[in-house]
């Protein structure tokens, strides 16, 4: 289990952002609702997505931004649940603009939090639930978000096998990729250099899939110094780089301090003015990661000077 370190008082100085429509935000649930005021209410976000590893959206976000559905286990009954497919098929049918699902949350992570579903398992609900979304209604497909540890990469080529000999048992193709897949979700919790060797490794592995998507990182156990230089770093690089499509910075709300006001890398974010907001050293709430990826709940709120 990792958590997010106490930052120190140094920060390092934060780099003018360009208005990005590749970030978006990862809303976990919190008991100050008038945060989220800032990310609905704000016109740099607008059109911009977000998801809650859940399949139905957030109420105060419904309609404000693009909405983006995860399925973040398998289901009891893998061979005959729908529920998914149907939840999602419902949003479009009522309106929802989903143009896009998200698979498995770190379903290696089975020692420390993640969905921890089988490869087997998880293409047989690929194959029942998602590629219809596909077929149906046009819906993107992102594939399972694997943590960034080795395990990660090892589950994501055993579950294309999976796809694969399912696909031809039923007379179809034999391909290594076979399950349809339109962008690989990527985790990163560590350097700018290590985010950037391990997205130039996802890129050269699956070069038949043209784009990434990050859907949590973060300099984790980092001083603030540290947190902001890989904020430069990285959003820049994210931008620039041409099969990065999506990305979100690890929850949204590490980007507020706990009285709601952006931090510096907060207002980087999203392309505002810095805020001088600094941390006072220690967290009010610390985040937690589950194996070393998924965000399980809690909220990082920086306490003002």
């Amino acid at each position: 289990m990792r958590y997010i370190a106490p930052a120190l008082l140094v920060a390092a100085p934060l780099v003018a952002a360009t208005a990005s429509s590749k970030r978006g935000l990862c809303v976990v649930s919190t008991e100050t609702s008038q945060d989220d005021a800032i990310w609905t209410n704000d016109t740099d976000l607008s059109g911009t997505w977000y998801y809650n590893y859940a399949a139905v959206p957030t109420p105060d976000y419904k309609n404000k931004l693009n909405f983006v559905p995860m399925l973040w286990g398998a289901p009891e009954d893998p061979a005959n649940d729908m529920s998914f497919y149907n939840t999602v098929s419902n949003l479009i049918q009522e309106g929802q603009n989903i143009t896009y699902v998200l698979g498995f949350n770190e379903p290696d992570g089975c020692s420390s939090g993640g969905s921890c579903v089988s490869a087997a398992t998880a293409a047989q609900v690929w194959k029942k639930q998602f590629e219809p979304l596909k077929r149906d209604f046009g819906v993107k497909l992102g594939a399972p978000a694997v943590t960034g540890a080795p395990t990660g990469f090892n589950w994501l080529a055993n579950w294309f096998s999976e796809c694969a000999a399912i696909e031809a048992s039923s007379g179809g193709s034999s391909n290594t990729t076979s399950c349809e897949v339109d962008f690989i979700p990527a985790h990163w919790y560590g350097n700018f250099g290590g985010l950037a060797s391990h997205l130039g490794q996802i890129n050269g592995t699956y070069q038949n899939i043209s784009a990434i998507w990050v859907t949590e990182f973060a300099c984790a156990d980092c001083t603030l110094e540290d947190s902001q230089t890989f904020a430069n770093q990285s959003f820049e690089y994210l931008d620039r780089i041409p099969y990065m499509q999506k990305y979100s910075y690890f929850g949204a709300f590490p980007l507020l301090t706990e009285k709601g006001k952006l931090t510096d890398i907060g207002a980087l974010y999203l392309n505002k003015a810095s805020t001088g907001a600094i941390p006072h050293g220690s967290a009010s709430t610390i985040a937690k990661f589950a194996g070393w990826g998924g965000l399980v709940g809690a909220a990082v709120f920086w306490s003002l000077l």
